[in-house]
């Protein structure tokens, strides 16, 4: 019988020597000891026990370019901004403990072009960013396959969820089976004190309990053992430990008495030990599963193909689309959307109508009416009809798949106080350990004749086992884990974890006023004319331009033409973000913008010209947003635009003040206008004419004496949201910011974000309130079993309630706010 160098496993065939005489079961495993050795990874094998690595054997698979492409390129998104930046989201087959990790971590670290790397431990799914320039998507493969591990893609995961579940019920059956039988040989066995039992049907109920116990302990149990070993090999104490030496103890002291002829053994209380605690286990694990669910739930609305056309000159006809893997749309691109398909691509309608529900995404029952010209957000499916719509993005930049990543990714971040409790909870391993010790020392020495061995054996697994972290170290990723799932179904999408902790904390919110604050619904209410100018001239310009306000100007000159416009093409356009934008339109310099722009330009005739007024062109009482226009150098005219303001602004910002919140206003439009609506919805400050710079050097100010939340609609706020503590997008801007943003309100309502400062702060308050009932759970358990109050059953059952208590808290955050 041999056994392999590498991978541990026992074999009988005949062994592969290398060079150094080691042997192995297969030159898989020889390549891969082989491959460590010359890499300097050896270390990984310290990390393991001599014996018990229990390593899968290694994949005989081998990635080219082309087999890699057809496997995988369907799960690399790439920066819109780099294209040479790539995200592989890959499952890493036989990944089993900490060392594993481990040892992938550093293996893929020292891989030339790898940019950042996250594995987590809980799916064995790995994120790796890379430059493809500098390494291949095979290179990484295959070296996951040279270090003995199997890349899978990782959509295959659902799959592994479904058979862990079948194997914790499976475990769960036969503990339960076995607990309810040995109970009623137990009962026999008590009852036998009393009313007199021969030592022979005692040692066939003893040996009955040990035949029902076993299975529990050997196969139940199997998962403590796993992850006490794991934590052990890399010199760490989790609550596994503590959890398999009280069951192995009870077990195996109850072997050696039965063996000896001793009346009292503790078969029982193993039995149940292993029932109450993997009990609690399954139903943590229940619970965190389905919490995890509701965060994936948009990966399910994904589709493989779309019907496309490649870009050209026309509008193609509907016979012309062909069926289109969703990666290869490009921007340009002419899709399809027919009844009952769901947009994979951002885009805008060209022809044809259709009603769409977005139901999927901002929780919206009620279908929404589309046509021409109007946006197409992916994700939404369509109900009826049909429409013809030019793609905006290719699917990688597309709104469902940057809200997709954004979910991903939420279960590999931290809350600070999450690592705070892990940390007291791996010392506080060591401690109990040594309560355990010193517990059994007292006991059996101390002159008391009332207790013996067996009782200071008892009194040390009560201490072992009603000391186990559970409740610790659940208190934080269980409440961030359900508060993050239940934001989703409210259509509000969070980071990670770490910004609910932020967003508890913050003091200080900041509204971008269009489009946040009101619905950037512009409609110009009147105008002025100075001087005669050609129409079609200004609606060139305002066309040219995203910005709300010079698209409410194009809307009002459009709607009120005499004769179909004739636009020429125009040239040396410059557009200045939240200023204006300058051209040149049929040889002629145009411009348009804000009062501050206008008058900062150096055109004498237009500075005489506001002389000649009177007055600065930026006075003005009538409190309205307004839009300039230059023609030749010439100050031409004026239009006051009128916004609408957002249904609940004002109930919200009341809420948010009753939370105590400092609540400000900044705009880009003048002083006098921002007031006007901060007076209306009872804002106290407000800050006009600011540019997004200006935005986001105040958001640096305002940090200095407090955390601060930025509030913007993603377009001109991109600077402010990534300068605040935390930055939450609106609906309407999500397309844009949703990569750049900590938070996301979907449905575009200010009433969700009253929702999400509230269910952070509860969260909080929820993640604090199980702290104190771990906390406090120890300080009076463990007092109690060291002085001899708890059987260790009792214990089990009150370390598994705890962890429930934990559990149903956390729940909580799952009702009303």
């Amino acid at each position: 019988m041999f056994v392999c160098k590498h991978c541990a496993g026992h074999f009988e065939a005949e062994a592969v020597i290398d060079a150094n005489g080691n042997e192995f079961c297969c030159n898989g495993c020889k390549n891969v000891y082989a491959y460590l050795k010359s890499q300097g990874l050896s270390e990984f094998y310290s990390k393991l026990k001599k014996g018990e690595q229990n390593l899968a054997k290694p994949s005989s698979k081998h990635f080219d370019k082309q087999s890699a492409g057809s496997m995988f390129s369907k799960l690399l998104r790439r920066d819109e901004n780099s294209p040479f930046i790539c995200e592989l989201e890959v499952l890493i087959s036989g990944i089993h403990c900490p060392a594993c990790i481990w040892l992938n971590e550093k293996a893929l670290s020292n891989l030339e072009g790898v940019l950042e790397l996250n594995i987590s431990a809980t799916t064995s799914k790995a994120r790796v960013l890379f430059d493809e320039r500098k390494t291949a998507l095979e290179e990484i493969l295959n070296l996951i396959i040279a270090i003995g591990y199997d890349p899978k893609p990782f959509n295959e995961v659902n799959g592994a969820k479904n058979s862990l579940s079948r194997e914790h019920y499976a475990r769960l059956i036969v503990a339960l089976a076995c607990s309810m039988n040995i109970m009623w040989v137990a009962i026999a066995v008590y009852s036998g004190y009393f009313e007199g039992l021969s030592l022979g049907a005692k040692k066939i109920l003893h040996f009955a309990e040990f035949v029902l116990a076993s299975p529990p302990v050997f196969y139940t149990a199997s998962v403590f053992y796993r992850s006490a070993l794991s934590s052990l090999k890399l010199r760490q104490i989790n609550m596994d430990v503590n959890v398999s030496l009280g069951i192995l103890s009870v077990y195996f002291y109850s072997v050696y008495a039965m063996l000896s002829g001793s009346e009292q053994v503790y078969f029982d209380s193993a039995c149940m030990l292993v029932t109450f605690i993997f009990t609690g286990k399954f139903l943590q694990t229940k619970a965190t599963q389905k919490a995890a669910q509701e965060l994936e739930n948009i990966s399910s609305l994904f589709v493989e193909q779309v019907m496309s056309v490649k870009n050209n000159s026309r509008i193609p006809s509907i016979s012309e689309f062909k069926p289109c893997d969703v990666s290869e749309v490009k921007s340009g691109d002419f899709v399809l959307l027919r009844s009952g398909e769901r947009a994979m691509i951002d885009g805008v309608v060209l022809s044809g109508e259709a009603s769409v529900d977005n139901s999927s995404i901002n929780g919206e029952s009620v279908p929404v009416g589309i046509s021409k010209d109007d946006a197409l957000l992916s994700g939404a499916l369509c109900a009826e009809g049909s429409v013809i719509y030019k793609a905006t993005s290719s699917f990688q930049g597309s709104f469902l798949n940057k809200l997709s990543k954004l979910l991903s990714n939420a279960s590999f971040a931290r809350a600070q106080i999450e690592e705070l409790a892990n940390k007291i909870s791996s010392h506080f391993g060591w401690a109990i350990l040594g309560l355990c010790v010193a517990s059994f020392v007292f006991w059996s020495v101390a002159n008391i004749s009332a207790w013996s061995g067996a009782n200071a054996f008892g009194v040390a697994i009560s201490v072992l086992v009603i000391a186990c972290p559970c409740a610790l170290s659940l208190a934080t990723p269980i409440a961030t884990l359900v508060a993050m799932g239940t934001a989703t179904k409210r259509s509000v999408v969070f980071k990670d974890a770490k910004v609910l902790e932020t967003l508890a904390k913050c003091d200080i919110i900041a509204f971008d006023k269009t489009g946040t604050l009101s619905k950037a619904n512009l409609k110009v209410s009147s105008e002025q004319r100075f001087l005669p100018f050609d129409d079609e001239a200004l609606l060139a310009l305002a066309s040219a331009s995203t910005h709300p306000i010079s698209k409410a100007v194009a809307s009002y000159i459009l709607k009120n033409a005499l004769s179909p416009f004739r636009l020429g093409a125009l040239e040396n356009i410059q557009n200045i973000a939240g200023k204006g934008i300058t051209a040149t339109y049929k040889g002629v310099k145009i411009a348009g913008g804000s009062a501050a722009f206008i008058e900062s330009m150096a055109f004498i005739e237009s500075k005489a010209f506001v002389k000649s007024l009177g007055a600065s062109l930026a006075d003005d009482t009538q409190g309205s947003s307004e839009y300039y226009f230059m023609y030749d150098n010439k100050l031409v005219a004026r239009f006051f635009l009128d916004d609408e303001l957002r249904e609940g602004a004002k109930a919200s910002i009341k809420e948010l003040k009753k939370m105590g919140l400092k609540v400000l206003m900044l705009s880009g439009d003048k002083q006098i206008v921002a007031s006007k609506v901060a007076s209306e919805l009872g804002i106290d400050e407000s800050h006009g004419e600011l540019n997004p710079e200006q935005k986001a050097l105040l958001i640096k100010e305002l940090q200095k004496s407090a955390n601060v939340v930025m509030v913007g609609d993603g377009i001109n706020d991109i600077l402010a949201l990534k300068s605040a503590n935390v930055g939450i997008a609106m609906g309407s801007g999500a397309s844009v910011s949703v990569g750049i943003s900590d938070v996301v309100l979907l449905r575009d309502e200010l009433s969700d974000l009253v929702f999400a400062l509230r269910l952070a702060k509860k969260t909080f308050k929820v993640i604090k309130e199980n702290l104190f009932i771990s906390l406090v759970y120890n300080a009076l358990s463990i007092p109690l079993a060291m002085a001899g109050f708890i059987i260790p059953l009792f214990a089990a059952i009150s370390m598994s309630f705890s962890s429930l208590l934990v559990v149903l808290n956390s729940l909580r955050l799952k009702g009303r706010l």
